[in-house]
């Protein structure tokens, strides 16, 4: 089958990351799929002209279902479309988007969400049938067991790992955070990601040079990532909105504790004090941090629960048969 699949492809961001997984799934069945940015079609009828081209597509996929599943509505294949957390948590509150989010869903073979409380949500705001929607969790990247753990002698590096722009509230911490470290040197905060937003960068930029004990770091490579959320104390989330943070699950995946903004996409994956630590203020934040700093069995315990959340709903294989069974029933119907 010769697919189209449509997302959000701004590079570095975790729908690119998912899209490009998701492909690779489908591929590895047999089938062809065709990845393509969103943002690089204007309306339903230039998607349509591409579907009916020569040879035509056989079906479609689309991540969010307002940003790129309503690009399908004219297309004469059968679809399915992937939830992002900004569908729930931003989009239905437009009242236009809404009816289109709602149109996407009515036509689409299948909706999949990526946990219970996105799938329930999707059913209270939205119109559309239950037994469309599938719950899929998203996976942890598999590390490579060549990354070196490379200890930072001595100090406290909270790692907030987040691409710059507005939703990943990068400068929610800094203020109390710096208070913070003032009492004890030791604590650092260490911001970093792709530079996404260039306005919102350079207000990162200018309010970290005058901030002490706390650090803007360039963007690095996956496995460079990786290391460094190792050698870290503790990886940091302090996101405004969610849908399901990768950051989040790679940590767990690598036994590091996990500390995230109480909000419902963090909540639908870290439990407090289970798999990790939620915070629902600056202040709160550092409470919680200085109870990691000095309980070694919250630790542990938050660790050892975090792999065992991934390993248990997260699994790669789980994930990659839920969707090669999807796009086989898409003609079944």
């Amino acid at each position: 089958m010769k697919l189209l699949f449509l997302a959000p492809l701004s590079p570095k961001t975790g729908n690119h990351t998912t899209a490009e997984r998701i492909r690779s799934y489908i591929e590895s069945a047999g089938h062809t799929c065709e990845l393509r940015d969103a943002g690089d079609f204007q309306s339903p009828a230039e998607v349509a002209h591409l579907v009916s081209g020569t040879p035509p597509y056989e079906g479609a996929l689309a991540i969010h279902v307002f940003k790129a599943g309503r690009l399908l509505l004219d297309v004469q294949v059968p679809f399915g479309v992937i939830f992002g957390g900004t569908d729930i948590n931003e989009d239905v509150k437009d009242e236009r988007k809404r009816v289109v989010m709602e149109q996407v869903l009515l036509k689409a073979r299948f909706a999949v969400a990526f946990t219970d409380k996105l799938k329930e949500e999707a059913e209270q705001f939205l119109v559309c049938p239950s037994k469309k929607l599938h719950i899929r969790a998203q996976v942890a990247t598999r590390m490579a067991s060549s990354v070196r753990n490379e200890r930072v002698d001595e100090l406290h590096v909270f790692l907030l790992v987040c691409g710059l722009r507005r939703v990943k509230d990068p400068l929610y911490l800094v203020e109390v955070f710096s208070g913070w470290h003032c009492q004890n040197l030791l604590n650092i905060l260490v911001i970093i990601g792709p530079k996404i937003d260039p306005v919102l960068t350079a207000e990162v930029e200018a309010v970290v040079k005058r901030t002490t004990g706390v650090y803007l770091a360039q963007e690095r490579s996956r496995l460079e990532l990786h290391a460094a959320m190792k050698s870290c104390f503790a990886v940091v989330n302090s996101s405004v909105s969610e849908g399901m943070s990768a950051a989040i699950l790679e940590a767990m995946d690598l036994r590091v504790p996990v500390m995230a903004r109480n909000i419902p996409g963090n909540a639908a994956v870290v439990q407090h004090e289970v798999t990790g630590l939620l915070y629902s203020s600056p202040q709160e934040f550092v409470h919680q941090a200085q109870r990691l700093l000095s309980d070694q069995a919250l630790r542990e315990t938050v660790v050892r629960n975090g792999k065992r959340y991934v390993k248990k709903h997260h699994s790669l294989k789980q994930e990659r048969e839920t969707y090669q069974r999807l796009v086989d029933a898409l003609h079944s119907v």
